[in-house]
């Protein structure tokens, strides 16, 4: 399954009132794994940027003097997405700018581009109802360092989405699933010398991923109240 993380930085807060995308950065997932392949344009929106803008973003008007305009890179974004899901945090903000811009080019809403829009946003909201559902906020909930994010910016917003989707939608169903299934086996008197088959390949974790592990098993354990099951099932088999 092919995804795109999307995000945009803007002139302002309304496409209606005019406003013009400056920035956007899109990232490619595949089979729920961040390829590496990302697509970035900084934009000359062709009008002022709102001073509360700027203090988010830091893209100033001399930054974009020689930047392409929208047309220009229209083309390669559309491409980019075709054919995939697009992830994007508050969906309805980006996609209304998105559309606007396309709209002036006389092109068709930028989800006829795509097969489909996933808002995280929404998404979290109805894991984490009740609480902060910023971007920063699913960071901290999901341990995920964004220590390195001063201001927004389009591309190092949409590698941070991607984190936190992924980390959000990781589950620990398949964990109960297996443990179902292994008491199955067992007793209907399967043999277990035959587990794990030869052919299997077994990839040991880097310490990074160790680490960040353990963040995200902290995290499950503070939402939760509780240790997530990963952690029980450590614990039983220490003992």
């Amino acid at each position: 399954m092919r995804q795109i993380v999307l995000d945009t930085e803007t002139t302002g807060l309304s496409a209606e009132d005019g406003h013009r995308i400056i920035e956007i950065g899109c990232l490619e997932v595949v089979n729920r794994r961040i390829t590496g392949a990302t697509l970035h344009f900084y934009v000359n929106p062709e009008r002022a940027i709102d001073e509360g803008a700027m203090a988010v973003h830091g893209i100033t008007p001399e930054m974009l003097a020689d930047k392409p305009r929208f047309a220009e890179v229209a083309d390669q974004v559309l491409g980019f997405v075709d054919g995939a899901e697009v992830i994007i945090h508050n969906a309805p903000f980006d996609l209304s700018f998105l559309d606007a811009e396309l709209g002036r080019l006389g092109r068709s809403a930028f989800r006829q581009s795509c097969c489909g829009v996933l808002d995280t946003l929404a998404m979290a909201r109805e894991l984490h109802p009740g609480k902060r559902n910023s971007l920063d906020a699913l960071c901290d909930r999901y341990g995920i360092s964004n220590a390195h994010r001063k201001l927004h910016g389009a591309l190092l917003d949409a590698e941070l989405l991607a984190d936190v989707y992924l980390a959000m939608t990781r589950g620990q169903e398949s964990l109960e699933i297996a443990l179902h299934g292994e008491h199955e086996r067992r007793d209907a008197g399967f043999a277990e010398d035959g587990w794990p088959p030869r052919e299997l390949a077994v990839l040991m974790p880097a310490p990074a991923e160790l680490e960040a592990h353990a963040r995200l098993l902290d995290a499950i354990a503070r939402d939760a109240k509780g240790p997530a099951l990963w952690s029980r099932l450590e614990a039983q088999d220490a003992t």
